[in-house]
């Protein structure tokens, strides 16, 4: 996908009257269009770095490019943009429909013993597709209406041509669990019943 500069006055205009989602120190980072489209900023952190080769950007469009080519349900892009500041860009994608499995979790009802087999199938599947996801973690995982598990906030993800070794897949799998902690979920998220799952037979 082509990069297009966006002159501040016309970022101005797409983001008036949007709602922000996500911002650090520096200011908004993702913006929720009114017009139901995201526009999501990236700001290169430090002067020299890999990023001046290949923006976060750049990964973040290549990265949703390569989960539809594997047939893996994620949000489309549909604009690049290089803006006025130096070292930012800029990307405009329709979200993914549906909602996170955090928000699915959190709702009464919800038993993870009828969909946690559901998400040890989907970390299968990505290992066994060379996927190394650092960021997976409840908030990143969507159910669509159509009932697939898709995946979002992708700019940190690896493809390898392999299927991932046992032991890049299960530090994988610690990025997980350690969200969990974080989050402070281990009361509610079965950590042992799924790190069983993926034990070696």
């Amino acid at each position: 996908m082509q990069c297009s500069r966006l002159p501040q006055a016309a970022l101005n205009q797409m983001i008036e009257g949007a709602k922000i989602l996500e911002a650090d120190s520096y200011g908004a980072k993702v913006y929720l269009l009114q017009d139901g489209n995201i526009m999501k900023l990236f700001r290169r952190k430090r002067l020299f770095s890999s990023a001046l080769l290949r923006p976060y950007s750049k990964r973040f469009i290549d990265n949703a490019a390569q989960l539809e080519h594997l047939g893996i349900p994620t949000l489309k892009v549909l604009a690049f943009y290089r803006l006025d500041k130096p070292g930012m860009t800029a990307v405009l994608y329709s979200p993914l429909p549906g909602e996170t499995l955090r928000q699915i979790a959190e709702k009464n009802g919800f038993d993870w013993k009828d969909n946690l087999p559901k998400l040890i199938e989907l970390i299968r599947r990505l290992h066994a597709a060379g996927i190394y996801f650092r960021s997976l973690h409840l908030g990143n995982i969507v159910v669509t209406p159509q009932n697939q598990w898709g995946l979002i906030d992708i700019a940190d993800m690896r493809f390898f041509k392999a299927p991932l070794s046992k032991k890049l897949a299960q530090r994988n799998l610690q990025h997980f669990v350690r969200y969990i902690q974080r989050e402070n979920l281990t009361d509610k998220f079965p950590v042992d019943a799924l790190q069983e799952s993926f034990l070696p037979a």
